[in-house]
């Protein structure tokens, strides 16, 4: 896939089609590599090591799909969001074999972060430009084990990532045991976790969040994992992984989930477009996905 190529990046900023883009080095190694979109830290990408992920969100990403689909089995997986391609690239090492699709709606994007870190496409890893939603709906059913949702509009997520319609075409093309990670970034207190949990919760029999205790108990902001799957998940092999890491996070799932999301409001697509009427104005656009939910990507 993904194949890091020399030289190195160019360090300095560049226009892409929904902003800029910034390519920082580590002054600390110099095969390491800061990608920001819009000013925020989008993927931290090592040349030598496809295996490392720096940010917190992605290590929890990792720990939970070893939870669930045990490594190195390979893993069919969609990921929504690409910039560096940083979790496809450590999955094409850790699980030889993967079959993977990365969606990216910024089409300068991609041609940037392929120039910098070489990233090819073969027959078992495809960079698509395309709308993370727009690509879902192409997949075939039960053709994925995995869809991980990391796409960001500047600095927010989607919204129309997050509506129930959305939610049951990812239901469409998981494959029986198969699971959806969606990364978001909330604070307290929480409303857009508990909005997102009550929307999965209308379309999955199986759903958990991943966070910091301190996150979840409303004293500070930060990064969230939804999981959601129509199998079962695998709670203690989900807590021993999310454990044991260099940043621990705390499991909510069962009953404690379904009470976190008590109250909130599942999301829509019509309801979507009904605040859309009301708040419309001249000059507005899509952006790296469309319309914007509440946070940043710390």
């Amino acid at each position: 896939m993904a194949r890091p190529r020399r030289p190195s990046p160019s360090e300095g900023e560049a226009l892409i089609t929904t902003g800029t883009v910034r390519f920082e080095r580590d002054r600390d190694d110099p095969d390491g590599w800061l990608v920001l979109v819009n000013g925020v830290p989008s993927s931290y990408v090592d040349l030598a090591d496809p295996t490392r992920l720096d940010f917190e969100y992605q290590q929890w990403t990792a720990a939970v799909l070893a939870a669930v689909h045990p490594a190195p089995a390979p893993l069919r997986a969609a990921h929504l969001g690409g910039a560096g391609c940083v979790l496809p690239r450590c999955l094409e090492v850790t699980r030889p074999g993967s079959s993977q699709v990365v969606f990216e709606v910024d089409e300068r994007l991609v041609e940037l972060t392929r120039q910098a870190f070489g990233l090819r496409s073969h027959p078992r890893f495809r960079l698509r430009v395309k709308d993370g939603r727009d690509g879902v709906a192409t997949l075939p059913d039960a053709s994925q084990d995995a869809v991980v949702r990391d796409a960001f509009a500047h600095d927010r997520v989607p919204a129309h990532l997050c509506t129930r319609q959305f939610l049951a075409d990812v239901a469409r093309v998981l494959a029986p045991g198969g699971i959806y990670v969606a990364n978001l970034a909330d604070r307290p207190p929480m409303p857009r976790s508990r909005a997102e949990l009550a929307t999965a919760l209308d379309v999955f029999e199986h759903v958990a969040l991943v966070a910091e205790p301190a996150q979840l108990r409303g004293r500070r902001y930060g990064n969230v994992l939804l999981l959601a799957s129509s199998a079962p998940l695998p709670a203690q092999a989900l807590v021993r992984g999310l454990s044991g890491g260099a940043a621990p996070a705390r499991l909510l799932h069962g009953e404690d989930a379904r009470n976190y999301a008590a109250g909130a409001a599942v999301i829509t697509d019509e309801a979507l477009e009904a605040a859309a009427a009301g708040s419309a104005a001249p000059g507005t656009a899509r952006a790296r996905g469309g319309a914007d939910e509440e946070e940043a990507r710390p």
